[in-house]
């Protein structure tokens, strides 16, 4: 349940004060999210304090943190674009909301993330003879993003978007392979048939997926950001930036998880680049 419902469903439970906040949201909450604290209590005419308090009677820990679930709540925008955006809204307006509910998605997928799965995703990928990072459309380039961050820790890494390189290299894995799929449905029947190729020749299958989904229940281990986003209609946004943050984790957790002789490995390269680059301005000599 989003916090809207929440706030409507407990409309009567609430104080006198309480109740005032809360008709100020329901009244326009696109306003709520870019007032203050300040602001909103002012319109409400209440303190401070009772619009804290109120948020944390709808299980948030205060204000910066109800405006993050509320905007995740608005929904049914501009189908294409994104679900919080409006024909009528200006290029502050939509920035703004774009912004905001990528940020609370993020928040979301953060707390929602499965630690245990995540450890166990590290220690396949740190243990694999060969790693493979698989997305079709919008997760094509999310994986070539993670071959870009993997390629650089001495272990084979490839990345392909085209679905015949996908299934032929599938078909080649073998045990202690890692094959990395990325899909936010998980309902892509190539990407299915990808994993099942790959299992089926012993490679572990990482899914970066939704749980209970066709690719989800083809894989291995499943990392799911429960990122609520109908990329059926709407443009992929949120979910694309999660399912990037994610790889920078997995990325972090492999360099970590090799020990200070690997970074130390990883400052080489980077110095190696250094000759490739101009210098910043004002830098020392």
């Amino acid at each position: 349940m989003n916090v809207l419902e929440k706030i409507t469903l407990q409309l009567s439970s609430f104080s006198k004060s309480e109740r005032k906040v809360a008709e100020v949201i329901l009244q326009s909450p696109d306003t709520a999210i870019h007032s203050s604290i300040a602001t909103l209590a002012k319109v409400a005419d209440v303190s401070e304090p009772t619009v804290n308090r109120f948020c944390r009677r709808l299980d948030t820990k205060g204000f910066p943190d109800f405006k993050l679930h509320l905007a995740q709540s608005l929904a049914n925008g501009t189908p294409y674009v994104n679900r919080h955006v409006e024909e009528s809204d200006t290029t502050d307006s939509y920035t703004s909301k774009i912004f905001e509910s990528t940020m609370a998605s993020l928040d979301k997928a953060r707390k929602n993330i499965d630690i245990n799965a995540l450890n166990r995703a590290v220690d396949l990928l740190t243990q694999a003879k060969k790693i493979s990072f698989f997305g079709l459309g919008a997760s094509a380039s999310v994986a070539q993003d993670a071959q870009n961050k993997f390629f650089r820790f001495n272990v084979p890494v490839i990345c392909f978007d085209d679905i015949v390189m996908q299934r032929m290299s599938a078909i080649n894995s073998r045990e202690g392979d890692v094959v990395v799929l990325i899909s936010h449905t998980g309902r892509t029947k190539n990407l299915v048939d990808v994993a099942s190729l790959a299992r089926e020749n012993d490679a572990t299958v990482i899914g970066i997926t939704t749980v209970n989904s066709p690719l989800a229940e083809e894989c291995n281990l499943v990392l799911s950001l429960d990122v609520p986003e109908d990329t059926d209609m709407y443009m992929p946004m949120a979910s694309r930036i999660a399912q990037l943050v994610l790889i920078d984790v997995l990325a972090t957790g492999f360099t970590l998880r090799r020990g200070a002789k690997f970074r130390d490995n990883l400052k080489k390269v980077k110095d190696s680049l250094r000759s490739s680059r101009f210098e910043k301005k004002g830098a020392p000599l």
